[in-house]
């Protein structure tokens, strides 16, 4: 049965990738019908890296990945972001003789939030690295404190692995406390940003007391030095931290990272705070499954960004950039990366309410837009689209963006030309299928590469 299914699981992607698809879940799906448990078969000779959380999972997992290509490891992961167990399946079986047996001796997984409690029972990863938890798709996910029990339950079947815990996020740090597994923090233990965006956090109240907390610092959301005057909850002082921010530009940042007492300089390179998390959270996952801290250092500096994740494109007259965004948390994040920069600007925001985007958009609600006034003259122009772009420029006239400014365009080609005819350079915010629409549109028009590619 085992046999048949690895079988089919090939067969099915082969068929789907001749004809243009990307094959990522569907093959996963009907291996699973044959043999539902194929992937702990599959996954048992495996060191397996697991990435999972709420937000940072992709672009974590591309750090992960350039530290075992720059040294040559063999390994495979599920870049194509297929990170349900039917994706997580049809990766390890395409990696995987007919007879079940590995080709590569390590893996690097992202998954799901939401799939973790199963995913990981399957796979028992060596690591697991939990970026953070934040709202996020309150039809697929529910509250915080949902995703945070996803996460707990699956872990707890894999009481072996090691795990790799934000210690500024007051969620994800709480899971140390009640499964035995050995947890390594890591942290941010200065603040990110001069200009900060005013946010509305995800877990302003004591997880055990419900409390509310107060913060030494912030450095986004609800992350920081936070603690709790009541019980006395806190953030637990992490072993990996980023103890200086040295400079932050338009296409990177360098850091300084405190790995107990010992200092590295670091180049990171992508823009953005939320992208010196994903840098010291892969760092630890790098060092603690047994690279150097040379070699994730150079990780840190050589990777390259994933699909939609700060992905720069120069088809047009000035650069594009697309940001997959999905919820409040790392929507204000972008609006902090794009506020702070010199020069002009055309901001896109593609919003799109599929299945795999989450239906309900209320969110945007919660996005602090407001703070692109203050750009002044250097916004040149908002432009929105995608199936929900009512509903959006609603919201952005409502955060003060006047008419002048503000453009609706419905059609992903007519949106592409627009962009490549900017005289300033662009930022795309897309859903995720939205995302997919777009990049599906200038792998066509401008020979982009496949999104699993």
């Amino acid at each position: 049965m085992k046999i048949f299914a690895i079988i089919a699981c090939k067969l099915t992607r082969l068929f789907l990738r001749a004809i243009g698809r990307g094959g990522t879940a569907l093959p996963g799906k009907v291996a699973l019908r044959i043999c539902p448990g194929l992937l702990s078969y599959l996954a048992k000779d495996v060191n397996t890296v697991v990435i999972t959380g709420t937000n940072g999972k992709t672009t974590s997992s591309r750090i992960v990945e350039q530290a075992f290509i720059q040294t040559g490891k063999s390994y495979f992961a599920n870049k194509s972001g297929a990170n349900l167990m039917t994706g997580i399946t049809a990766e390890f079986a395409a990696h995987a003789t007919i007879f079940g047996k590995p080709k590569c001796e390590n893996a690097v997984i992202e998954c799901d939030e939401a799939a973790a409690k199963a995913v990981l029972k399957a796979l028992s990863p060596k690591i697991v690295l939990v970026t953070n938890i934040f709202r996020d798709q309150l039809d697929r996910y529910g509250e915080v404190t949902h995703t945070l029990e996803n996460i707990r339950i699956g872990l707890s079947a894999v009481p072996e692995a090691l795990l790799c815990l934000n210690a500024d996020c007051s969620l994800t740090a709480s899971l140390a406390e009640d499964l035995p597994n050995r947890a390594v923090f890591f942290g941010v233990n200065v603040p990110i940003y001069k200009n900060r965006v005013a946010e509305v956090s995800d877990a302003p109240y004591c997880i055990h007391c419900k409390s509310e907390y107060v913060y030494d610092y912030v450095t986004y959301a609800h992350l920081g030095g936070y603690r709790c005057p009541t019980c006395g909850y806190a953030r637990p002082q992490p072993e990996v931290a980023v103890s200086r921010i040295i400079s932050q530009e338009a296409d990177g940042s360098r850091i300084e990272i405190d790995d107990r007492g010992n200092k590295y300089t670091a180049g990171i390179n992508l823009p953005g705070g939320f992208n010196i998390y994903n840098a010291v959270g892969a760092f630890t996952a790098l060092t603690e499954f047994g690279f150097t801290p040379d070699e994730a250092v150079n990780a840190l500096g050589g990777f390259e960004c994933a699909f939609g994740r700060m992905e720069k494109f120069d088809f047009g007259r000035s650069p594009i950039r697309m940001i997959l965004v999905k919820n409040p948390a790392g929507c204000n994040q972008v609006l902090n990366f794009l506020t702070n920069l010199d020069g002009d600007a055309v901001f896109v925001v593609c919003l799109n309410d599929n299945y795999a985007d989450g239906t309900d958009v209320s969110w945007i609600w919660d996005v602090n837009f407001e703070v692109l006034l203050g750009m002044g003259e250097r916004l040149k122009k908002v432009v929105v689209s995608g199936i929900r772009a009512d509903d959006m420029a609603l919201r952005l006239y409502y955060a003060g963006i006047d008419g002048d400014r503000l453009e609706v365009i419905r059609g992903g080609d007519e949106l592409i030309e627009a962009m490549a005819e900017s005289d300033a350079p662009v930022f795309v915010m897309p859903t995720y299928t939205a995302m997919l629409d777009l990049r599906g549109r200038l792998s066509e028009k401008y020979g982009v590469s496949r999104f699993w590619e």
